[in-house]
């Protein structure tokens, strides 16, 4: 059955009321909501938030950790490439000799020094 705008249907709410008060009706209900959704903790207000705070949760996230993790082994396997192509440059006794990192930079170091003696010399 169709309604003309004069008539009002006693089973519809809005023509139960005048627009005002269903207008409040619908604010103090969407604010009922809103409150029982900040009480379970599920509201949030991305803007409030500092930016420190921002990064911290989109570093806490998974594929954060992941990424971060996958970027972090390649830079350390740089590294050891960079190294192992050093180590190779150096010479020492036997020439096989395992060699730390700080003992790398050492003889590097030494090595260099030795070079520019000779090249004055």
């Amino acid at each position: 059955m169709m309604l003309s705008p004069d008539q009002a249907d006693s089973d519809h709410p809005s023509a139960q009321s005048d627009p005002e008060s269903l207008a409040s009706d619908l604010k103090v209900g969407c604010m009922s909501d809103l409150e029982a959704g900040e009480s379970r903790g599920r509201v949030t207000h991305p803007q409030q938030l500092s930016r420190e705070e921002k990064r911290r949760r989109r570093r806490a996230t998974a594929k954060y950790r992941s990424a971060h993790a996958t970027r972090e082994r390649i830079r350390v396997e740089a590294f050891n490439v960079a190294f192992a192509e050093l180590r190779k440059l150096l010479p020492t006794l036997p020439p096989d000799k395992k060699l730390s990192k700080i003992e790398i930079l050492r003889l590097a170091i030494c090595y260099i020094s030795y070079l520019n003696h000779v090249l004055d010399v």
